[in-house]
């Protein structure tokens, strides 16, 4: 069972079994025929997917950024832009999909590499999520698995449970952002990275 939203967790014992057979019941409960020509390998198919889509529930994503590479003259922030993710909201298990940018202000001492930050955030998308808790998430990473001086995270997406159900408000976009560490405090140092992120829907 999973209590704590920020560490990993063991994937249960038969778990591929039991979401094939879950899939199977859902299929019936909607009046189809899981045994008919089409259908025979969807449970299957499904549960491979979802153990796919959901893979960050059994890892601990700050880890890659203890990756590290010394740079003691990095004194300036590092940007990056456009990273892509796929998550799942945890209400209604649709897909929420965005961009997620973010920056940080290393310790003077050590910075992670590019592709550690995409992996970074990847692990923390693939779980079921509230776009407000992954925003807080990867924050986090940056400021205690990386030991960033300041850090800021935005993330543009849009979820499919506003644009496929309910109302139907296809490509809304949601913004959320968080900021820790030395620009919490200092609006004209935050004004300055948000103008140098210029995520689209700001």
């Amino acid at each position: 069972m999973n209590d704590n939203l920020n560490k990993a967790i063991t994937l249960p014992e038969n778990a591929q079994e039991r979401m094939q057979k879950a899939v199977k019941e859902m299929l019936l409960a909607l009046g189809e025929n899981p045994e008919r020509e089409g259908l025979q390998e969807t449970p299957k198919r499904v549960a491979k997917a979802w153990l796919e889509f959901f893979s960050g529930l059994y890892e601990n994503p700050g880890d890659h950024l203890k990756t590290r590479f010394s740079s003691e003259n990095c004194k300036t922030p590092v940007i990056v832009r456009d990273i892509p993710f796929i998550s799942f909201c945890e209400h209604h298990l649709l897909p929420v999909t965005g961009k997620v940018h973010l920056a940080y202000l290393s310790n003077g001492k050590e910075v992670t590499g590019l592709s550690k930050l995409a992996r970074m955030v990847n692990g923390y998308a693939r779980r079921p999520q509230l776009q407000e808790r992954l925003t807080k998430q990867i924050l986090e990473a940056l400021i205690h698995d990386l030991e960033a001086k300041a850090a800021l995270v935005i993330i543009e997406a849009e979820h499919a449970c506003m644009s496929l159900r309910g109302i139907r408000a296809a490509h809304s976009c949601t913004t959320t952002f968080e900021v820790a560490g030395e620009w919490e405090e200092n609006l004209a140092k935050r004004q300055e990275i948000f103008s140098l992120l210029k995520p689209s829907s700001l």
